[in-house]
């Protein structure tokens, strides 16, 4: 395969083939769509707990003007990420306000004055290691691809790496954000990409990518080639079509064929990794000082009049983007943030998106329709496909009668509630709410 017009270089196999996982509808209806810039709502909430770890804390006032780019929470002690305004304006409100996962978290509501006027950024000085995790907390990224954990953490490993595994999966039907941040920012993303192999001593990095998304691979392959290292350390991996593909221990194991025991950390095998839209907007902040003020997401579903990608101010209510893209040409029935795997389903319009939101569906009520579950058959699906070879009605048993030690003997902390064997279950029974009780109980003693 020739790319560049100077360079030969071709896509490598996975290292290891991963159980488990379903075969799910792709419907990636927004792949072709290039992603449109929303203009400044008139008012945005924006909301202090948008990582994992402590909530930031709210640093303005009401009556406080900001512009874009003005910092209005400062990172907490310990695991927490800064956040800024998104839009330039006036705050009205400083609130709590409930997150599209249901729980409430501070809130700064900022009316907008439509000028989208911008702090003054200067480009980040990264020559160091210690620069660039710096550099990496003040831009407030965190992990973009749902996770939300604080991207400076992942940067600083206690224990050696070798391996930097970039995940373009993106195995959820309908959601194409990273698919748009790879055939549109790759220079982004490779320049972050050389950046952290070099300072962090990197020895290999592997993009992941599913082979449903062959313009994503032919775009990554030329651009690795052109900019490859003379020892051929950036690569280029296409996995099989299979969810949950992206889920990090899967990611990994495919990319290198190490496993993450149970309560460790990537960096325990050696490894680090990061969604792909992470690293085109470290890329960014290296190269102009911006912070992360606004998010990529795929608007799409039953209900939606004019599915596409939209980027749009961090803050901004669902109602308004749905406004935005031409609203519904059916009535909604359910509004899920994320995917319709393991997306929350919202009770309104008015949830603000998040740093970690990646898509925005809306359907109607056909396509939603009336689950009812039916007693459980035995038929081992659900074991066939947990990723984390769990048996998930052996847990649904031990939950219904609140057995802790049977729940624990039986992994229930390692499910990562990712649906495959809700969505393989034939008798359709409510697997993933119970783990979340499950967890709960396990977590109570």
């Amino acid at each position: 395969m020739i790319l560049g017009g100077k360079k030969s270089m071709e896509f490598i196999k996975p290292a290891a083939k991963v159980r488990g996982g379903v075969r799910v509808p792709h419907r990636k209806n927004t792949s072709e769509c290039a992603t449109v810039d929303m203009p400044s709502p008139k008012t945005v909430k924006i909301m202090m707990s948008q990582h994992i770890g402590a909530p930031s804390v709210p640093c303005v006032k009401k009556g406080d003007e900001v512009k874009v780019g003005t910092l209005i929470g400062s990172p907490a002690e310990g695991l927490s990420s800064p956040i800024y305004s998104s839009v330039s304006g006036t705050v009205s409100e400083v609130c709590d306000a409930m997150l599209s996962s249901g729980q409430m978290s501070k809130a700064i509501v900022i009316e907008s004055d439509g000028l989208m006027t911008e702090e003054e950024f200067t480009a980040p000085t990264v020559e160091t290691k210690e620069q660039l995790i710096e550099a990496v907390k003040n831009s407030g990224i965190v992990g973009l691809g749902g996770a939300g954990f604080p991207t400076y953490v992942k940067l600083s490993p206690k224990t050696p790496v070798d391996t930097l595994v970039i995940n373009g999966a993106e195995c959820e039907p309908y959601i194409t954000a990273d698919y748009r941040e790879i055939l549109e920012n790759s220079d982004d993303i490779l320049r972050a990409v050389y950046k952290i192999k070099k300072l962090l001593e990197i020895k290999q990095v592997i993009f992941v990518v599913e082979d449903n998304k062959p313009k994503a691979i032919d775009k990554l392959l030329e651009v690795v080639s052109d900019k490859q290292d003379t020892d051929n350390s950036v690569r280029v991996m296409k996995v099989r079509s299979m969810y949950p593909r992206g889920a990090e221990k899967m990611t990994i194991y495919a990319a290198t064929g190490r496993r993450v025991p149970p309560g460790k950390l990537p960096a325990d095998v050696g490894c680090i990794v990061m969604n792909i839209t992470t690293l085109g907007s470290i890329g960014r902040y290296l190269e102009n000082g911006k912070p992360l003020v606004s998010k990529r997401l795929t608007v799409d579903g039953s209900a939606v009049a004019n599915p596409m990608n939209v980027r749009v101010p961090i803050g901004t209510s669902a109602a308004d983007i749905f406004e935005f893209t031409g609203g519904f040409k059916n009535p909604p029935k359910k509004i899920i943030f994320g995917g319709p795997m393991m997306g929350f389903a919202v009770p309104n319009d008015q949830i603000p998106i998040t740093k970690s939101s990646n898509a925005l569906l809306a359907f109607d009520e056909k396509t939603v329709g009336k689950m009812s579950s039916s007693d459980c058959i035995r038929c081992g699906r659900c074991v066939s496909a947990c990723p984390m070879s769990l048996m998930p009605a052996a847990i649904e048993r031990a939950q219904i009668l609140g057995d802790v030690d049977e729940l624990n003997s039986l992994g229930v902390r390692n499910c990562m509630e990712c649906g495959s064997c809700a969505f393989g279950c034939p008798a359709k029974r409510p697997l993933v709410q119970v783990m979340r009780l499950a967890k709960q109980i396990v977590n109570k003693r």
